[in-house]
């Protein structure tokens, strides 16, 4: 069991205090230092190009266990960066994350277990990550004074719903534990707001999809079986709807969130594209140019929500708009699985063949 930060004396913010009120000069006239957990993930290592891109007098120190989703492969274009440094690490290590955060003005936490049915098979690490991180983080925060802290969560705290959409004030319901696990930690970080008044914020965003998506995922895990000619296991019915927004309109959602949000605040990240899942699939076996014979029913997974939708009406307000359209970003998403077969065939491994034959019995490797 990890050791646990010793508690540490912070100044109380006041309620609702805009990040930039108090720090303008030293974001836009120095340096300013994150540090970005589970930045060798799908969406963290996103984030991490975007902000280095968009802010090159940022430096970023990426903590990251380096699980199986976890491949420093995602971030080889800015290895050498002087703003970057890796640093392997577990978040449930109290040590290792003391050190990790020393000079750091603000924490991003993309770190988690997030796959659904790796929840439903093995749903103790995801509690050991999602919530025992999270707490580990926040004692950070709390003894080392850190002025911001992001913590990343889904839309699948929600639960499902038949009509309308979720706004940041709707009741949490999980339906898996994976989710369960992101709303635990989510009124984890909401409790160190109310008791600590620790500088956090919540983000919940719709499903990301995207370069370097770890293919477990239902559309990297298509497009690269449609590549290979191999089976397409659909879940039920495929009428399941998600709302799908292009990994980087989130992050640019979060960048705004960073810089312009609240401090207490939750904010829904959507990208107003709901689709079946039956949808998706064959939007990608036309781009492939794959018939549809490869798609190969299988039973429903147990909980499986029927539909998600989030009301991004908060974030809006701040500026927000995706900048890239449904149709444009999934040419750009296959395309991409087309032009990079050195990242996703070395990410198909042994390992992941086993967990595909567990979670998808009915279909052949």
């Amino acid at each position: 069991m990890a050791r646990v930060c010793d508690k540490g004396r912070v100044a109380k913010p006041a309620s609702g205090r805009n990040f930039l009120a108090g720090n303008r000069d030293r974001v836009y006239g120095g340096i300013m230092k994150l540090l970005v957990t589970g930045g060798a993930g799908f969406i963290g290592s996103n984030f991490i190009r975007h902000i280095l891109n968009k802010y090159p007098d940022y430096h970023i120190t990426n903590l990251d266990k380096l699980t199986y989703a976890g491949n420093l492969d995602n971030l080889k274009d800015i290895e050498g960066s002087a703003n970057y440094q890796f640093l392997k690490g577990d978040i449930c290590d109290a040590k290792t994350v003391s050190e990790a955060v020393q000079g750091v003005d603000a924490i991003v936490n993309f770190a988690a277990e997030t796959h659904v049915d790796r929840s439903i098979l093995e749903p103790g690490s995801f509690i050991q990550t999602d919530i025992y991180g999270t707490y580990v983080l926040l004692e950070a925060v709390k003894a080392h004074g850190i002025q911001r802290y992001i913590q990343i969560s889904t839309d699948e705290v929600y639960g499902s719903i038949e009509q309308g959409s979720f706004t940041e004030a709707s009741p949490l319901m999980p339906s898996s534990p994976y989710s369960a696990s992101k709303a635990g930690s989510d009124m984890l970080v909401h409790s160190y707001w109310k008791t600590f008044h620790l500088p956090v914020i919540i983000t919940r965003s719709s499903n990301n999809y995207g370069p370097y998506q770890y293919p477990e995922k239902l559309i990297p895990l298509f497009i690269t079986n449609a590549l290979e000619d191999r089976p397409l296991p659909l879940y039920g019915d495929g009428l399941n709807v998600r709302d799908w927004i292009y990994v980087t309109d989130n992050c640019a959602g979060i960048d705004l969130v960073l810089h312009r949000g609240k401090e207490g605040e939750v904010y829904n990240i959507g990208g107003g594209n709901e689709r079946t899942n039956i949808e998706i699939t064959e939007i990608i076996l036309r781009e492939l140019g794959k018939p549809k014979d490869l798609i190969k029913r299988i039973k429903d997974r147990p909980g499986h929500d029927r539909r998600y939708s989030i009301d991004s009406s908060r974030l809006v307000s701040l500026g927000f708009k995706p900048q890239y359209g449904f149709e444009e970003a999934m040419q750009n998403t296959v395309r991409w699985y087309q032009e990079n077969e050195w990242w996703w065939k070395k990410v198909k491994s042994e390992d992941f063949k086993r967990f595909y034959k567990k979670a998808y019995g009915e279909v052949e490797w």
